[in-house]
């Protein structure tokens, strides 16, 4: 899989409109949760994704630090219904901590993550330091991966 990395001004407006497009897709229609998806985080993030055919396949949003917690996060983890089953999540948080991780100011990645996925990002190495909560009516559980350093 190829992924790409890009600033929000390195995005086309065709990258963007197929990110925005995926993330609606998941976000809003399939877990059937209307709330606001443009945020306004977006443009202080790093976009890692992989498309194929100009379709998003798998996407992650790379949150600086202090923008939403002190550390930085992930976020908007993602990837198409078609093309679940194939390892992708795997691939994409595997470069999505990496990514982080060079950033060597960085000693810890926070997630926002829905209660059902925390034995996946578990496997990462992410702790829980939440009890499960109600978000959006969606149980959510607040995640910390300690960076060595």
């Amino acid at each position: 899989m190829e992924w790409q990395l890009k600033t929000f001004e390195q995005l086309s407006t065709s990258e963007l409109y197929s990110i925005l497009k995926a993330r609606v897709d998941v976000f809003v229609v399939e877990q059937n949760c209307p709330y606001p998806e443009v945020d306004n985080v977006d443009q202080a993030c790093l976009h890692l994704f992989s498309e194929k055919n100009g379709e998003i396949i798998a996407y992650a949003r790379l949150i600086p630090s202090e923008i939403l917690y002190p550390q930085a996060s992930i976020g908007r983890v993602l990837i198409h219904k078609a093309h679940r089953g194939h390892g992708y999540a795997h691939q994409l948080m595997k470069k999505a901590i990496e990514v982080i991780n060079d950033d060597r100011k960085q000693s810890a990645i926070k997630l926002h993550g829905q209660e059902y996925l925390r034995h996946f990002y578990g496997s990462f190495g992410f702790k829980e330091i939440t009890e499960v909560y109600l978000e959006d009516n969606i149980p959510h559980v607040d995640m910390l991966l300690e960076l060595a350093r």
